[in-house]
């Protein structure tokens, strides 16, 4: 497989800039051979996907956020670990979904993240993850990612 830059532009995927947090923390932060990432929101430019997913968010549309904010989670390990391509791999994902009451496919909307890791870095892409249904999140997003990558 090519390395992560020349998979993503082969694929049509470009990382958006890394959004400001909103409290008092670091996007991402480097210990040793491992970057941690700060929960980030499905932020596309200004744009934010907000709302309880089950209901008036989709299943469909919460997938596709969770892209948008593993994208920036992605964003974010790559600014600190000096590029994507000093990605070796990425060990674990966190996933939250605001979730309505009855909605069970948390892991279907986690999805989203997964895969994007997937096609970016093949199987060193592949990691450990949890998919958690949540009342609420920060500025009543539909997700957050969180990630760990290794360099």
């Amino acid at each position: 497989m090519s390395i992560p830059s020349e998979r993503m532009a082969e694929l049509n995927i470009v990382l958006p800039d890394v959004a400001r947090p909103v409290g008092s923390y670091l996007p991402a932060r480097r210990v040793g051979d491992l970057v941690f990432v700060s929960g980030q929101l499905p932020l596309n430019g200004e744009k934010l996907v907000t709302g309880l997913v089950g209901g008036p968010v989709s299943l469909e549309s919460a997938a596709r956020a969770a892209r948008t904010a593993c994208a920036n989670a992605l964003a974010a390990a790559a600014q600190v670990a000096g590029g994507v391509d000093a990605i070796k791999g990425i060990v674990r994902v966190a996933v939250f979904v605001a979730s309505a009451d009855g909605f069970t496919e948390q892991a279907a909307v986690a999805n989203g993240a997964s895969d994007l890791l997937t096609e970016v870095f093949g199987d060193a892409g592949r990691h450990v993850r949890s998919a958690v249904g949540v009342a609420l999140l920060p500025k009543n997003a539909c997700v957050e990612v969180e990630l760990i990558a290794q360099l």
